[in-house]
């Protein structure tokens, strides 16, 4: 399995902002979008960062509630990971795992074109056993 056929069952939707933006704008955003992260870009269009909730927490235990009025560059994770479109799932699940990542954003040609989240790579893993053990069960009582 990979990271294009997650994206194509799930959708290439990424929500962005720029550095400036507000961390008290983007936990609304996390909010009303339902998602754990944002991927931040520079003013070419290029990954700058990726800011998560976990680095959220992070500012409130560092900075108080000042935190709300701090900005996405003053939290974001400059260091990101990013895989391809043919990135195989049972790697990345491995890579995500030991550097305790729950999203990747995804990069064809020097593009964004989507996010993987550990939430989408475990619901592709158990729709896979849920097939197959479909599979197995219709082989043995037909078999």
């Amino acid at each position: 399995m990979h990271v294009f056929q997650i994206l194509a069952s799930k959708g290439r939707r990424i929500v962005v902002v720029d550095i400036h933006t507000l961390i008290l704008d983007v936990c609304a955003i996390l909010d009303s979008e339902q998602i754990g992260s944002v991927v931040v870009l520079d003013t070419r269009g290029n990954i700058a960062g990726i800011l998560s909730e976990k680095d959220i927490v992070r500012g409130l235990s560092r900075h108080g509630l000042k935190c709300a009025e701090l900005h996405v560059g003053d939290l974001m994770s400059r260091s990101v990971v990013t895989c391809d479109l043919n990135s195989n799932i049972d790697s990345l699940m491995r890579e995500m795992t030991s550097r305790r990542m729950r999203h990747i954003p995804v990069v064809e040609n020097e593009v964004l074109v989507g996010i993987v989240s550990i939430g989408d790579i475990v619901k592709n893993r158990v729709d896979e056993l849920e097939s197959e053990s479909e599979m197995m069960q219709g082989y043995i009582a037909h078999g």
